[in-house]
């Protein structure tokens, strides 16, 4: 993967948006290629143009449809008078000291979601989100204290790795993952994947075709709270790295860190996690773990966690915990963290310590938040 060096902290002005909000073309970006098809279809259009436009989408990034040199001229303008490629608007763009970067992103309707890069040596880690706000309360995270706005589409999913590919000049699709600055998508931003399952589904396999982003599912994770019955389907749709939010090996520890875990207590979700295709092959599921001062972070913890994850093909990654404005929780001092993670990696299990990245910028795990609320008369079902 192509390195990419530190930069100073920055906030960078927004582009204005391709078009306006009362702009009724219809966006081509979130169909699946069956549906794109169709929608070309119905506006007379030959249904082999949807390879063309898929290409010219997913693989040079294009968003201009006179920039579509395979396509005469008077299609083109027929396309631009139905439809537009558009993305998120950006709202800010910051750049942390270390490299990362973060995006506050505007859709259609005035609601906003972040979204963060995360530049390492080996990859380039975009952190997508989901929701706008979050169907859960997990205490230590900052989305958690937003409720839950609205779910995510297709096209507002995808087009957040679009936007980072954007402002990384990273088009058309870089044919080798050595060249590849942005090389992983991680569902680990704002919202519960699982909660907004088919929309997720459909803007990963937009994100896997490989006449497009062309991302293989080994460069996807998807982090979800502890859904257990959506686990399964997960592997069957996607079949994609699975990461768990574990940080407790209690129940009454996780219930109240994580409260789904009173709906779907740890014995549960560890079945389901072993039950999973990945942990039955080389691709071990990650349990992420959250170090908590006096919380979550002793020794009788750590091996206690390794008795839990034992029976599993698992990886642990020890998360230093992100402080945000107002949070009841502090991190576990660096000695407890290492002592901790020695005794994981010595009861078997990988237990790599996760450098903080992006905290000046508020980018870290655990940090993401909008300002976006559920409107009063706007009814939101919390998915079961």
């Amino acid at each position: 993967m192509a390195f990419l060096p530190t930069e100073p902290l920055q906030i960078l002005e927004p582009q204005p948006p391709a078009h306006g909000r009362n702009d009724l073309r219809r966006s081509l970006v979130g169909l699946s290629r069956d549906d794109l098809k169709q929608v070309l279809a119905e506006a007379g259009l030959e249904p082999f143009r949807a390879r063309q436009l898929w290409q010219w989408i997913y693989w040079h990034g294009v968003t201009d449809f006179s920039l579509m040199t395979n396509i005469a001229k008077k299609t083109r303008e027929q396309l631009a008078e139905r439809f537009v490629i558009d993305r998120p608007a950006i709202v800010t763009e910051q750049r942390s000291v270390d490299g990362t970067r973060k995006w506050l992103l505007r859709f259609a309707d005035g609601n906003e979601a972040e979204t963060v890069n995360i530049p390492e040596e080996d990859r380039g880690s975009v952190c997508v989100s989901s929701q706008v706000g979050c169907t859960l309360t997990c205490s230590f995270c900052h989305t958690g204290t937003q409720p839950l706005v609205r779910n995510l589409s297709p096209a507002e999913i995808v087009g957040q790795f679009m936007v980072a590919r954007d402002s990384y000049g990273e088009w058309p699709t870089p044919t080798a993952d050595a060249t590849r600055m942005l090389s992983n998508i991680v569902m680990m931003g704002m919202g519960e994947p699982l909660y907004n399952f088919d929309n997720v589904v459909a803007a990963l396999k937009i994100a896997m075709d490989d006449q497009g982003i062309a991302l293989s599912r080994r460069r996807i994770t998807l982090s979800t709270s502890g859904v257990v019955p959506m686990i399964p389907k997960v592997g069957e749709a996607l079949d994609v790295n699975l990461a768990v939010s574990l940080h407790a090996v209690t129940d009454e520890v996780r219930d109240m860190l994580v409260p789904i875990n009173k709906k779907w207590p740890i014995a549960e979700l560890l079945k389901a996690c072993a039950d999973y295709p990945g942990a039955r092959n080389s691709r071990r599921i990650t349990f992420e773990y959250a170090m908590l001062k006096g919380i979550n972070d002793s020794d009788a913890d750590a091996r206690e966690l390794v008795r839990l994850l034992t029976p599993i093909h698992a990886k642990v990654n020890l998360i230093p915990f992100n402080p945000w404005p107002g949070a009841p929780y502090e991190c576990s001092s660096n000695n407890r963290i290492h002592r901790f993670a020695e005794i994981v990696n010595d009861g078997g299990l990988s237990a790599p310590v996760r450098t903080p990245r992006g905290r000046d910028i508020q980018a870290a795990c655990g940090q993401l938040k909008s300002a976006s609320l559920r409107g009063r008369r706007e009814k939101v079902v919390t998915p079961e």
